[in-house]
């Protein structure tokens, strides 16, 4: 014999003595699975729409906050400012750090480009 050949010799006491153990697990789950058996379909159901409701809930709390932080970059005035350059390498020469992010909305050297009429 082979010592690469796998150990597929399992004599047949041991499969019966397998196959009674599961026999013996079924029979001690059988009177449980018959006793929820009514109970099973609404559990089913119930937890069902609870999962549907959490990633529903799921879905809206993420648009609802991407939306939020939608109107917060919106008001961002650096775009409009006379100091902004559009140049990537210097945005803003006066505050060049706070340029184009959040911090920027408060930002106390901005100045409205005039607009031409």
């Amino acid at each position: 014999m082979s010592l690469l050949q796998p150990n597929c010799c399992i004599s047949n006491i041991e499969k019966d003595n397998f196959s009674l153990k599961r026999l013996a697990v079924f029979q001690l789950i059988y009177p449980i699975v018959k006793a929820i058996q009514p109970f099973l379909v609404p559990i089913c159901f119930v937890s069902a729409w609870i999962f549907i409701l959490a990633v529903s809930w799921s879905i809206y709390r993420a648009i609802a906050t991407t939306i939020a932080s939608a109107k917060r970059m919106h008001q961002i005035p650096c775009s409009h400012c006379v100091f902004f350059t559009n140049d990537y390498r210097l945005k803003c020469p006066v505050q060049p750090k706070i340029a184009l992010t959040e911090e920027a909305i408060g930002c106390l050297d901005y100045r409205q480009k005039q607009t031409m009429r």
